[in-house]
């Protein structure tokens, strides 16, 4: 997948006109590229779509207009998109209640090397988390992490061939662990594949 420039996205005006409709269409594109593990556990897989309405939405808050502005946005969304033979997502260890959360986040720490996607009964495939910068501390991790999954042609070939797709977190505190991806999730993380 391309990267986005400037090309590719509106201006504060033309965004304001476009983002209600725009919204709507990225709040059920999203349905499609969400797996939720347990009740707790959700990962958003980022793709063009999703991407730009984040750099839009920065745009939008921020009130940036100008082209260094623009391209630092752009820099910063760009590497969340997959390239061909990953799938990237935005993990989120979601808890509402202040004092659980705090609990968790510490409970869970590592969490995002537990993380995993396997294609049938083939090898687990376990994410490169976090390339940015550290999401954790000697006390806690972070409820947000970014999510990188190297997929061989072998496991390409096999889940576009029908092979199985499933995601789980080995800890004990994400109950149930795993998840059987079904369409549309399952065809829409297919699709990002080159």
């Amino acid at each position: 997948m391309a990267n986005l420039t400037r090309a590719d996205l509106w201006s504060l005006e033309q965004y304001a006109e476009k983002r209600p409709e725009f919204r709507t269409q990225v709040m059920a594109h999203k349905k499609t590229r969400e797996v939720c593990i347990g009740n707790n556990a959700r990962l958003c897989f980022e793709d063009e779509t999703t991407i730009r309405y984040q750099i839009q939405e920065m745009l939008r808050v921020e009130r940036i207009f100008e082209a260094e502005g623009i391209q630092e946005e752009l820099d910063s969304y760009n590497p969340l998109l997959p390239e061909g033979q990953n799938l990237k997502a935005t993990f989120m260890l979601e808890y509402d209640d202040i004092d659980e959360r705090k609990v968790m986040l510490q409970n869970l720490k590592g969490v995002e090397r537990q993380i995993w996607a396997q294609v049938g009964d083939r090898p687990r495939i376990v994410p490169v988390a976090d390339e940015d910068m550290e999401r954790e501390n000697e006390e806690k991790t972070s409820s947000v992490h970014f999510l990188r999954y190297e997929f061989s042609a072998d496991d390409i070939a096999a889940l576009r061939a029908g092979e199985s797709f499933t995601m789980g977190i080995d800890n004990h505190h994400i109950q149930p662990n795993s998840i059987l991806l079904e369409d549309p999730v399952r065809s829409a993380l297919i699709a990002d594949f080159a």
